[in-house]
């Protein structure tokens, strides 16, 4: 006896339309992103601060400079760094910078953990240079 053809096509483009959004999201990259938001001593946000991020690893592997960043904070106080170029997926961790944060006679100093396919978020507090 011969299937009807229409249901075993509908069933067909069913298990696809089920299948495929699962299929292809699988691998796909979210962004390595850092964000440091800059505030003076009453935490209020600065903006046209100078941000850098840098590597200071004590056993450098590869080029330590190639995750340097330097920026200019918003008026939100917030300078944004993209780090997705330097992820590959199925790496473990990512990376540990320094931040360093200026802005005429004031200096901010942190550390933020940088967390693959995520946006890392640090606060670094403005103070006057002593």
């Amino acid at each position: 006896m011969r299937t009807p053809t229409f249901p075993r096509v509908l069933t067909n483009a069913l298990v696809v339309a089920l299948v495929l959004p699962f299929a292809t999201s699988c691998n796909d990259e979210e962004p390595t992103v850092g964000v440091v938001k800059v505030v003076d001593a009453e935490g209020r946000p600065v903006q046209g601060a100078t941000v850098k991020l840098f590597a200071d690893p004590t056993f450098p592997l590869g080029d330590p400079n190639r995750l340097d960043q330097e920026t200019v904070t918003d008026s939100d106080g917030a300078a944004t760094f993209d780090y997705s170029d330097f992820y590959e997926q199925g790496q473990s961790g990512f990376a540990v910078l320094d931040i360093l944060a200026t802005k005429d006679t004031l200096l901010g100093e942190g550390i933020i953990k940088i967390v693959e396919e995520e946006t890392s978020e640090e606060i670094v507090v403005l103070e006057p240079i002593e």
